[in-house]
């Protein structure tokens, strides 16, 4: 065989002005004419970074793993997005075991290089580099069977905007895969001088492991995937007991504004800076609950008691067919290990009294701020009142101001819209407890979070500036050490503002003021938080539909919203399935489908329901695009090409992916129909498209004039794409 020098370009890119680009790929070279190529060239084997931060001091090294399972030669580009300002310490290919060092060339060569190979493959993924710096290096050709490792470290200097300092790492590589990714492993060890606040990812969920205020890791690992998103990891540089930091987005300067708030207080404080509360916690005693549960429920019990804080007060309360206190008043920390001993005799006999449990549980909560750890495997089957709205009528009169719910549903014959209500309305979380799951692990996880209360009753005053939208809504919860909040919300006209967070301390209020912040007036920012917004608005909306009953104008914003932001969910699936989603009469028709939707109220189905829909209204990512599968056929359109079917949950059949007929570029949705990709924002009764012909000399021009529009035509050669008002379609060649 011949050897052929294989080209490879460094793509240089912005790291927050211009979007980022897929990591590390190799383009293949088409065979020549008449020969026909094997449809599978290449596939990466495995891929490793692991990123150190030293004071924003940023070295990131790659090692990637490709291998040619093809039955021809294949030859190609390799291709990385280089961050602005980067320097390439060390890029190595292993060829039979042996390194061989990489030539970079200027700048210059390389674009002129890289131009021509975009024109010649005429692949509109690569339009992602257009615009970009390039260098080049040469390797060799990769045989059938063999494997390349590509090994690179480059390093950055991160720079610190509002006290937060962003990483970003490229890792979008779903167009250029031939198929999944075995491996994909990122690691990430921050060392900094100053206190960090706030860890942030917005794309990715990430694992957290701090020690101390000044050193994290931080890690994501997935196995047979195609990437679709760029890896993001910011911090914040705590500078006060609070720590906040502000990212915005506007996308044009006539548009309403998003914002998103971290929100972060210190990652450990001192015992006497704990606020003192009162804890109860109430337990279901009936017989449903005899055997492992009971056991595991009094061991979780035992762990709340064993871990009060020095000023905390506690009582036990324990319900069946009727309900037992430990104590006729709360008690101090020292008297934990007998309320212990005394629920260890106890055996779980006889009905639920939910309703009678629950206000006894009020008469221990007084001035101070109360917990309330609600536990119950059942429905309410004793008591003078058992209907839930009853229930959540007599709790809410009975509630001192500051008492806080939890609530666990074990198993699941439990009342999922009577706990969540509960939760909701008292500024608490519930939480579920599977058959397969362990009581005291869900008990003693949130317990830990919410164990060092620094700030309760949390407001936010935002000067001059009108905000509206914000989840979560207002009032907020408390604050913890060792926690953080993510509050998003819309924001009207822009300009300077100040900030001040409050709360009470101890029965007194507490201010915290950040001056010099700005919510910009033009556009541009950080293009995840419009998604981020709409997935927990959707979220909310769902679940005020849920426990309160269908409201049409609920179910017209979460089609609107579902549509715009790309929010799909099992009772929104007509983003998918419907053709006519970009009109109104579409849109009225996917209501009238959803407005059939019912929701369960209790049973594995239920508890499935409360847990989606408050994994999205308490979102701290976008909602990622699900696994979603089509059958052919169904609903008048061919699932093979973008068009209709119905929607299956996973594993019921189908075989087609949500990721191949609905797209996410930046803050924009694109729905594939008829071999077009048409942004969702795209009305036909409101705009007029401007045509341009794909690869023509009119179509490099645009994208010289609007680089911008890059990322959007690089869906492919058939693109209706809204930008600054001007509806832009892009055409095949006559």
């Amino acid at each position: 065989m011949k050897k052929m020098g294989v080209m490879f370009i460094l793509a240089a890119m912005l790291l927050a002005a211009l979007p980022a680009s897929a990591d590390g790929i190799i383009i293949p070279v088409p065979p020549p004419p008449g020969v026909v190529a094997d449809p599978v060239w290449l596939t990466i084997r495995y891929h490793h970074v692991d990123i150190k931060i030293d004071n924003q001091v940023a070295t990131t090294r790659v090692d990637q793993v490709f291998v040619n399972e093809g039955m021809q030669t294949a030859e190609g580009t390799y291709i990385f997005p280089l961050p602005k300002g980067a320097t390439v310490n060390d890029f190595v290919m292993w060829v039979d075991g042996k390194p061989i060092e990489a030539k970079i060339l200027e700048k210059e060569e390389a674009r002129r290089i890289y131009d021509d190979i975009v024109r010649k493959l005429r692949d509109p993924a690569l339009l992602e580099y257009i615009g970009r710096d390039l260098v080049q290096a040469n390797v060799f050709p990769i045989a059938p069977g063999e494997e390349r490792r590509i090994e690179m470290e480059y390093a950055q200097i991160l720079e610190v905007d509002q006290g937060l300092v962003s990483y970003l790492y490229p890792l979008d590589t779903e167009r250029f895969s031939a198929r999944p990714l075995e491996e994909v492993a990122i690691h990430v060890e921050v060392f900094s001088n100053d206190d960090i606040g706030a860890i942030y990812s917005d794309t990715h969920d990430i694992a957290i492991h701090r020690d101390g205020n000044r050193h994290f890791k931080a890690g994501y690992e997935a196995y047979n995937v195609l990437p679709d998103i760029d890896f993001s990891l910011r911090y914040g540089l705590a500078s006060d007991e609070v720590n906040l930091n502000l990212l915005t987005y506007r996308e044009s300067a006539t548009a309403r504004g998003f914002f998103a708030l971290l929100v972060a207080p210190p990652f450990e404080v001192e015992k006497e800076r704990v606020i003192p509360r009162d804890i109860i916690v109430v337990l279901d005693q009936s017989g449903s609950m005899d055997g492992e549960k009971w056991d595991q429920a009094r061991e979780a019990a035992a762990y709340v008691l064993k871990n009060l804080n020095p000023e905390d007060r506690f009582n036990l309360i324990l319900f069946s067919t009727g309900w037992r206190p430990y104590a006729k008043e709360v008690q101090p920390p020292g008297e934990a290990q007998r309320a212990i001993d005394w629920i260890s005799d106890m055996e779980a006999v006889g009905g639920t009294d939910i309703n009678g449990a629950l206000l006894d549980a009020m008469n221990y909560a007084g001035e101070r701020p109360a917990v309330i750890l609600f536990l119950t495997d059942g429905l309410a089957t004793e008591g003078d009142t058992i209907e839930t709205d009853e229930i959540l009528a007599n709790v809410k009169e009975a509630a001192p101001s500051k008492v806080r719910i939890f609530t666990f549903g074990v198993g699941y014959d439990v009342d999922t819209v009577l706990l969540d209500s509960l939760a909701q309305a008292h500024q608490g979380v519930s939480a579920y407890v599977r058959p397969d799951e362990r009581i005291d692990d869900e008990v003693s996880s949130l317990y830990a979070k919410i164990s060092a209360p620094v700030l309760s009753n949390v407001k936010i005053d935002f000067g001059d500036i009108m905000v509206e939208e914000c989840y979560p809504q207002m009032p907020l919860s408390d604050l913890f050490a060792g926690t953080q909040m993510v509050i998003v919300g819309r924001y009207r006209d822009g300009g300077a503002t100040t900030l001040t967070i409050s709360g009470e301390v101890g029965g007194k209020e507490k201010s915290f003021v950040y001056s010099d912040l700005t919510f910009p007036r033009n556009a541009g920012g950080e293009s995840f938080i419009p998604r981020l917004w709409a997935t927990r608005r959707i979220g909310d909306l769902l679940n005020q539909i849920r426990l309160h009953g269908e409201n049409p104008e609920l179910v017209e914003s979460i089609i609107a919203l579902s549509v715009r932001y790309g929010i799909i969910t099992p009772y929104t699936s007509y983003l998918i399935t419907e053709d006519d989603i970009f009109t109104e009469d579409g849109r009225a028709e996917a209501a009238s489908s959803f407005g059939d939707r019912e929701f369960s109220v209790t049973g594995a189905v239920a508890v499935d329901e409360s847990e989606s829909m408050q994994d999205l209204a308490q979102a701290n990512a976008p909602a990622a695009m699900p696994t979603m599968t089509m059958m052919n056929g169904l609903g008048g359109g061919d699932a093979d090409k973008g068009g209709g079917g119905e929607w299956l949950p996973p594993g019921e059949g189908g075989h087609f992916e949500a990721g191949n007929v609905v797209k996410i570029v930046k803050a924009k949705t694109f729905a594939y129909r008829d071999g077009v990709w048409i942004d969702t924002e795209y009305d036909p009764d409101q705009y007029t498209t401007q045509k341009v012909v794909f690869f023509s000399d009119e179509y490099f021009a645009l994208l010289d004039q609007i680089p911008e529009l890059g990322e959007y035509l690089a869906l492919g050669e058939q693109v209706i794409v809204v930008y600054n008002g001007v509806a832009y379609e892009v055409m095949p060649e006559a």
